[in-house]
């Protein structure tokens, strides 16, 4: 495992549960109290930079359609360059337990990525999967793939065993935080809580 002085929350959710809405309350509430020591970074982000810098895709939503052997090789890049940026802070990494792909789900923190991120905790952020199904039939932003209630509560449900998985390997823990309708400052106010506990 990693040695750092920072601490590292992953913060993982699947499409439509609201994940960005609960991050940017979240932020917002940190700075609100006077925090300035938290750091946000996309994994996404970073992998598409990663797959972008080598002409692998054009657009976001071409990752997941990516051979898993190219998706495995830019995790591992994308895991060390965030494991890096850990110093004196609080990181919360915004990611995916699990991805699907066209070969299945595939682990969004490998055994190989957890050892190099290392994290405190790893927050689920869930919903009804209704909730998550009409969230989605509203969001004309993204292209996601369309899922029936069953495989979303399916999809929520192997997220919690990754997540248990990761958490073996790097011994961190794991909280489930639900984000209800309109409630996104309570989900963001629990996971605040989670800041000054790290802190002690």
């Amino acid at each position: 495992m990693t040695n750092r002085q920072g601490r590292i929350i992953v913060l993982t959710g699947i499409p439509g549960v609201g994940k960005t809405t609960v991050l940017d309350a979240t932020l917002e509430a940190a700075r609100a109290s006077g925090s300035d020591e938290v750091v946000l970074v996309n994994y996404g982000t970073v992998m598409f930079e990663e797959a972008k810098s080598k002409g692998a895709v054009e657009d976001r939503d071409q990752m997941r359609n990516l051979k898993t052997e190219v998706q495995r090789e830019i995790q591992r890049l994308a895991a060390e360059k965030i494991a890096d940026m850990a110093k004196d802070k609080i990181v919360i990494v915004d990611t995916h337990m699990l991805i699907r792909t066209p070969e299945g789900f595939l682990p969004g923190i490998p055994t190989w990525v957890a050892e190099a991120l290392c994290p405190n905790v790893i927050i689920l952020v869930e919903a009804f999967p209704e909730e998550i199904a009409g969230r989605r039939s509203k969001d004309e932003a993204r292209n996601r793939d369309v899922e029936t209630v069953e495989e979303i509560k399916l999809h929520q449900e192997l997220c919690r065993a990754a997540a248990i998985a990761c958490a073996e390997v790097t011994g961190s823990t794991t909280k489930i935080i639900m984000n209800h309708d309109g409630k996104a400052e309570e989900a963001a106010a629990e996971t605040v809580k989670l800041f000054k506990a790290l802190k002690r």
